[in-house]
């Protein structure tokens, strides 16, 4: 009511008069207030007097009212009109602008409210800044983020928050692990700073999901228990989730099958999920007819269906797949491009390109470039050269540009010998300044994560390493192996080929795990590109030679070698 508060000096403006004029209907504000008040009020049939210009607080009620809505970026044109009125902000005006740019990504707003802050002596507000390090780290500014927060000279638990969420959703894992360290030792040693809470914890995990730092996550999960944030059903599925990207699927089993609390539908989503990625498909079928089957817990929706999909896809299952695809029809759960996807990559991985296309033909929607991009994998998996150009002909009517796509299609021509069209390839993504994303994988060893790039010699063990793969490349070609020298593109000599296919990044971060640990412990390798075929008949056969367990996650899933085979049973 504060907004509408009315003044007897105040004249009479028309009555049609905006008090604020980026609303999309005229307020009249007498008529309003008569019926707010109740219906025997003597005060109804009064003439009521108008309100005055709105004051700063009214202003900041409907910035952040838009902050909050689906269309924060309203909240621009929100505060110049303000500043127009005229009309003074204050430290909370800023505050809900910035958390306005933080939901819109904007960037360049952020930036120019922070220039008003330090104008206008609002930089000494820890609230305020905590909110221009939540923008800076949701617009990607990670930078300026951490700049932000080291000149914090007070800082509370959603400083620590923001900047960790930002630089773990930010694709820098490792940065956001390790201020969550400093943050544990900071507060284990008594210096003042902030006790973890959910959201801390959250950030955590996601970083060592992405790292698949399995020790650090067993820190964060053993302090996430000592603190009973457990009983937080969020946290718990977040530490399933950390559990089954990190590989160990029987660890987030095991939480899932402990939770105290109530499992959610996306508690159950994340397990057969994380079943799905560690190719056990039988275990993803089970846990989703067990679902299906209560009848106190939530149903299984889409998100389900498509976890059970993905099982199936990773297992072969393809008739099991196809069941549960027509099964959502008979439940009446709606299907989406997704779900057509997933059985297209079902049917093409397993050869069966003629149905997997007829399938996009018969969809009721568009397909989307990922659909394409999954038939253009099956193409080169299958040695298709008409398919895979029918899938590149439609990613290039959708004007897809993604590396992926010429890569996918230049395999295909390499695969057969056709380095011409290998470079007309090649010369269109030039045309079309199309970048390689670079592979690169991690290994954590002895609780430390290391990073590999193919062909690097940063590591200061580099010689070591270098050796350690000459001796498996001199080993396992007793066993009869041949570079796959198809996997390369360029229309090089073999001894080329052969070098640029021995330094790929998961080789180097397998040497080094080889020559690190002396134990028969697990080697954990986790990659940003899928697994090529060369690495994983190399992996395999290091298995078997070195008598390791050697476990790899790739963009899709998850590939255990042991005694010279493979979890995905070489269907990846």
């Amino acid at each position: 009511m504060h907004l509408f508060v009315a003044y007897p000096t105040t004249p009479r403006p028309p009555p049609n008069h905006r008090i604020f004029p980026f609303l999309p209907f005229p307020l009249k504000v007498p008529r309003l207030l008569r019926h707010l008040l109740p219906r025997r009020s003597p005060l109804r049939r009064r003439r009521l007097p108008c309100p005055p210009l709105p004051l700063t607080n009214d202003w900041n009620a409907i910035i952040r009212g838009h902050a909050q809505s689906d269309h924060p970026i309203n909240a621009v044109t929100c505060y110049l009109s303000m500043l127009r009125a005229p009309c003074k902000p204050d430290a909370l005006t800023c505050s809900f602008f910035l958390k306005a740019c933080a939901r819109a990504l904007a960037r360049v707003e952020s930036f120019q409210m922070h220039a008003q802050v330090l104008r206008s002596g609002f930089d000494a507000d820890v609230l305020l800044q905590t909110t221009l390090l939540d923008a800076y780290a949701k617009c990607g500014d990670l930078d300026t983020a951490c700049k932000l927060f080291d000149g914090m000279s007070k800082r509370d638990i959603a400083s620590w928050n923001a900047l960790i969420s930002g630089l773990a959703q930010g694709s820098r894992p490792y940065e956001a692990l390790k201020l969550f360290n400093r943050m544990m030792e900071g507060y284990d040693d008594g210096r003042g700073i902030m006790m973890p809470n959910e959201v801390t914890v959250l950030g955590a995990l996601s970083a060592c999901s992405q790292l698949g730092a399995i020790k650090e996550g067993d820190k964060v999960y053993d302090y996430i228990k000592k603190s009973f944030l457990d009983e937080n059903v969020i946290v718990c599925n977040a530490v399933i989730d950390m559990y089954a990207k990190c590989g160990v699927v029987e660890k987030a089993y095991s939480v899932f099958e402990g939770m105290s609390c109530s499992r959610s539908i996306i508690t159950w989503n994340t397990m057969i999920m994380g079943f799905a990625m560690d190719g056990n498909g039988l275990k993803a079928l089970q846990l989703f007819n067990r679902m299906a089957g209560g009848r106190l817990g939530p149903m299984p929706d889409g998100v389900t269906y498509l976890a059970a999909l993905c099982a199936c896809n990773h297992a072969g299952m393809v008739d099991e797949g196809v069941r549960l695809f027509e099964l959502m029809e008979k439940y009446d759960v709606s299907r989406n491009v997704k779900h057509y996807g997933s059985v297209v990559d079902l049917l093409g991985r397993a050869g069966r390109l003629d149905e997997a296309y007829k399938i996009t033909e018969s969809m009721p929607m568009s397909p989307d470039p990922v659909l394409w991009q999954t038939l253009l994998g099956a193409s080169k998996t299958y040695g298709n050269v008409e398919m895979a150009e029918k899938a590149s002909r439609k990613l290039v009517e959708m004007g897809s540009n993604t590396c992926e796509d010429f890569v996918l299609l230049s395999n295909v021509y390499a695969a057969h010998q056709r380095w011409t069209d290998v470079g007309r390839v090649r010369e269109a993504m030039k045309t079309r300044d199309v970048k390689k994303v670079p592979g690169f994988s991690y290994i954590e060893m002895n609780g430390v994560i290391f990073q590999f790039f193919n062909g690097d010699k940063s590591h200061p063990k580099w010689r070591e390493i270098y050796r350690k793969l000459e001796e498996i490349n001199s080993k396992i070609r007793e066993f009869g192996y041949e570079p796959e020298i198809n996997y390369v593109l360029h229309d090089i000599g073999y001894e080329e080929k052969e070098n640029a296919l021995s330094y790929h990044s998961e080789k180097l971060a397998l040497a080094f795990g080889l020559v690190s640990s002396d134990d028969r412990s697990p080697i954990n390798i986790n990659k940003n590109l899928r697994i090529c075929g060369d690495c994983h008949v190399v992996i395999k056969l290091v298995s078997k030679l070195y008598c390791r367990e050697v476990i790899v996650r790739d963009r899709t899933r998850f590939h255990r070698f042991k005694d010279g085979s493979c979890s995905c049973r070489d269907y990846w």
